[in-house]
C-alpha cells in the first residue's frame, strides 16, 4: 500500500512537474521546488516553493512560473536566437523580451489555458518591481514595455495592472517610430527566424540599430540558395522510388504533425485538470475516505513557525512619502543637514575614501596572451621581429560587483532619538549617494512600530479576553526610504523623516530583519548584501509582558541562522553602544556614533576587496573588536 505524504501540497506539485515536462516535450525535464529565485537551465526547472497551505497567490505563480518556462522549452531554438542575436546590452535585452513574449504567445495560442497563469506571473513581477507606482517612463525598463506590447498585440489580451502602466508610459513611443514594424508581429510569430529578423528591426526603429552587429543573412549570402538547390535536386522524382520516397516522407510528415498534436491534447488536458482543481476548502472525496482537515494556519515566520503573532491586521508596510507631506520632507531634510554640518568633512572625507577603493577596483583589467579576444597592439613587436609567433590577444576581465544590491536596515526605535538617528540618517544617505556612482544598487529600509505599549493590537487582545502567551503584541511599521531601484536624487528628502517627533517607538528586530531578507531575495542581482544598524536587542514592552522575557530576542537568532544558512544574502551588523556580535557572525560594536559612518564605510569597502589580507585584516578586526 502506498504511503501518503503528509504535505497536502505534494499532489499538485507532482501533477504541475508532470503537466510542464508535457508541455515542454521534455520528458526527463527535471522540475524542481525552491526558496532560491526561479530559474532554467538544460535539464532542469526550478520553481517557487507551495507550502502546505497553498495559497491561490502561491499556486498561481508557480503554475505561471512553470508554463512560462516550458513555452521557453518547447518554442524556443538557442541556435536560431543566437544566430540573430545583437551586441550591444539594450538592444540584446529587447531581443530576449520579445522572443520571451513570442514563446508566451505561441503558448496561449496553442493551449489558451496558459495565458492566465502566465498573467498572474507577470503581476507578481510587476508588484515586487513597483511598476504599478511608476509615473516617469525613464523610470520604466523599455526593453520590458516591448516585451510587453508584442505579447499584448500577438495574444489581444490585457496586460496586469502594473505591466499595462510600463506598456502604456512607452506605447505612444513605441508606435510613432516602430508602429508599421509592430503590426506585422502576429505574421512571423510561428517562425522564430522571421521573427527574429522583424525584432531587429523594432530594435533599429527605435534608434538602437547601432547595437545590432552584423546582419546575420549577410554573412554568406548563398547559403539559402545553396539550400534551395540541394532541396530541388533531391526532390528531383527519377524513377518510381521516388515517388514511394515522396509517399514515404509525407506518411512520416502526418505522423509527426499527430505527434505533434497529441502531446499538445495531453498538455491541454493535464492543465486543463489542474484548473478543475477546486482552490477553495472544499474537496471532493471518495467514498469511505474521512474528509481532509483544513490547512493550519500560515507560520508568521519562516525561521521559527513557532513564532507567534497576535495579530497583523493593524501592520504597516509604508513609504516615508506617504507618512509626511513633501513640505514637511523637505523640512525635516534641511534640519537634518543644519544637525550634522560639523560632521559634513568628516563624513564626505569617507565617503570619498569608500569611492576610491570601489572605483579603483572597476578601472579595466586584462588577461593576456590569450588565443581569442582583441588583438593585443603591444605585442605586435614581437611578431614583427619573428613572423612565426602567433597573434597574442587580450580579453577585459569582469569586475566582480556590479551586479549587487546592498540594503541597509535602520533600527528606528526610541532609544536611536538625538543624534544616534541622525548619524544614522546622513551615514545612509552618503553611501546611497556613495555607492549608487560606483553602479551598486542601494535600499533603504527602517523598522519601529506604530504605538507604544502594543496600540491596536493590545487593545484587540484585551477586548478579546486576554489570551495566555499571545505572542507578539503591537503594530509593526516597516519604513521604506529608499527603494533599490529609485535613484538618491528622488529619494533624498525622504530620510529627513527618522527626524519626525513621534515616529521612533519599539523595536522588534527578528521580524523586521526577515522582511528585509524577504525584499532582497527577490532582487534579481547576484550579489546581495543586507547590514543591519541596531542599537540594542529587541524590546517591546507590550509583547514581552505576556510571553516569556527571551521571546523576541530568540525569534531575532532564529532569523539570523536561517539568513547564514541559506546564504542568498551576505549579512553583517554594526551595533551603536550595544554588542550586536552576540547575535551576528559577522558584526562591530562602536562606542561612538560619530564612527558609525567610518565603520559602515570600513565594513562595505572589505566586502568589496579583491585583496584576501585586506578581507583577513577587517576579520581581525572584528575578532579584536568582539573579545573587547
Amino acid at each position: 500500500m502506498t504511503k501518503r505524504s503528509d504535505n497536502p501540497a505534494e499532489p499538485f506539485k507532482k501533477a504541475l512537474a508532470e503537466a510542464t515536462k508535457a508541455m515542454a516535450n521534455e520528458p526527463e525535464l527535471n522540475v524542481a521546488y525552491s526558496v532560491d529565485p526561479p530559474g532554467l537551465t538544460n535539464d532542469t526547472v526550478r520553481l517557487p516553493q507551495i507550502t502546505r497551505r497553498m495559497t491561490r497567490s502561491e499556486v498561481l505563480l508557480a503554475r505561471g512560473t512553470a508554463d512560462a518556462y516550458a513555452l521557453r522549452l518547447r518554442y524556443h531554438n538557442e541556435a536560431t536566437h543566437n544566430r540573430f542575436a545583437p551586441e550591444g546590452p539594450m538592444a540584446r535585452d529587447l531581443y530576449e523580451a520579445m522572443e520571451t513574449a513570442r514563446c508566451e504567445a505561441m503558448g496561449a495560442r496553442a493551449m489558451p489555458g496558459t495565458a492566465g497563469n502566465i498573467d498572474a506571473k507577470i503581476a507578481d513581477e510587476a508588484a515586487k518591481l513597483g511598476y504599478e507606482q511608476i509615473t516617469d517612463r525613464a523610470q520604466a525598463p523599455l526593453a520590458t514595455a516591448a516585451g510587453y506590447m508584442v505579447r499584448h498585440l500577438a495574444t489581444g489580451r490585457d496586460m496586469p495592472k502594473g505591466a499595462a502602466n510600463v506598456m502604456d508610459l512607452w506605447r505612444d513611443f513605441m508606435q510613432a517610430e516602430a508602429g508599421e514594424t509592430l503590426d506585422n508581429v502576429n505574421d512571423v510569430l510561428d517562425d522564430q527566424a522571421e521573427f527574429a529578423r522583424l525584432a531587429r528591426r523594432i530594435i533599429a526603429d527605435l534608434g538602437y540599430g547601432d547595437q545590432l552587429g552584423d546582419d546575420p543573412d549577410a554573412e554568406d549570402p548563398d547559403q539559402d540558395q545553396d539550400a534551395e538547390e540541394t532541396t530541388d535536386e533531391d526532390e528531383q522524382p527519377d524513377n518510381e522510388s521516388g515517388d514511394e520516397q515522396d509517399d514515404s516522407d509525407q506518411s512520416e510528415d502526418a505522423e509527426d504533425d499527430q505527434e505533434t498534436e497529441t502531446e499538445d491534447q495531453q498538455a491541454q488536458v493535464s492543465m486543463e485538470d489542474m484548473d478543475d482543481m477546486d482552490m477553495s476548502d472544499e474537496v471532493e472525496m471518495a467514498d469511505g475516505e474521512p474528509p481532509i482537515e483544513p490547512p493550519p494556519p500560515p507560520p508568521h515566520s519562516d525561521a521559527d513557525p513557532n513564532y507567534k503573532v497576535f495579530s497583523t491586521q493593524f501592520d504597516e508596510e509604508i513609504k516615508a512619502e506617504d507618512l509626511a507631506e513633501p513640505a514637511e520632507l523637505e523640512r525635516l531634510r534641511a534640519y537634518l543637514d543644519q544637525q550634522l554640518e560639523p560632521l559634513k568633512g568628516a563624513v564626505s572625507r569617507l565617503a570619498n575614501k569608500l569611492q576610491r577603493r570601489l572605483q579603483a577596483q572597476q578601472n579595466r583589467s586584462w588577461l593576456f596572451d590569450m588565443e581569442e579576444g582583441i588583438l593585443d597592439a603591444g605585442r605586435l613587436a614581437r611578431v614583427v621581429a619573428n613572423p612565426t609567433t602567433p597573434l597574442s590577444f587580450k580579453v577585459e576581465q569582469d569586475t566582480d560587483f556590479r551586479d549587487t544590491c546592498v540594503t541597509l536596515l535602520l533600527d528606528n526605535s526610541g532609544s536611536m532619538r538625538g543624534r544616534p538617528i541622525s548619524i544614522a540618517a546622513i551615514s545612509a544617505d552618503v553611501l546611497a549617494r556613495t555607492l549608487e556612482r560606483c553602479q551598486v544598487k542601494v535600499e533603504i529600509l527602517g523598522f519601529t512600530t506604530r504605538a507604544w505599549k502594543g496600540g491596536q493590537s493590545r487593545e484587540k487582545w484585551l477586548a478579546e479576553g486576554r489570551a495566555q502567551t499571545p505572542g507578539r503584541l503591537n503594530d509593526l511599521r516597516h519604513i521604506i526610504y529608499k527603494g533599490a531601484d529609485a535613484p538618491w536624487r528622488r529619494t533624498r528628502p525622504n530620510l529627513g523623516l527618522m527626524m519626525k517627533e513621534g515616529l521612533l517607538k519599539e523595536n522588534i528586530d527578528g521580524e523586521a530583519l526577515e522582511w528585509a531578507h524577504r525584499r532582497m531575495c527577490a532582487r534579481p542581482e547576484a550579489r546581495r548584501i543586507l547590514m543591519v544598524i541596531s542599537d540594542g536587542a529587541p524590546v517591546d514592552d507590550s509583547t514581552l509582558s505576556v510571553n516569556s522575557a527571551s521571546y523576541l530576542e530568540k525569534h531575532l537568532r532564529d532569523v539570523i541562522a536561517m539568513i547564514q544558512k541559506r546564504r542568498a544574502v551576505e549579512l553583517i551588523a554594526i551595533g551603536i553602544g550595544h554588542d550586536v556580535t552576540r547575535y551576528y557572525e559577522r558584526a562591530v560594536t562602536i562606542t561612538d556614533v560619530d564612527q558609525l559612518a567610518g565603520a559602515m564605510t570600513e565594513q562595505l569597502a572589505s566586502l568589496f576587496d579583491k585583496d584576501p589580507r585586506a578581507r583577513a585584516r577587517m576579520l581581525g578586526i572584528d575578532k579584536v573588536r568582539r573579545a573587547g
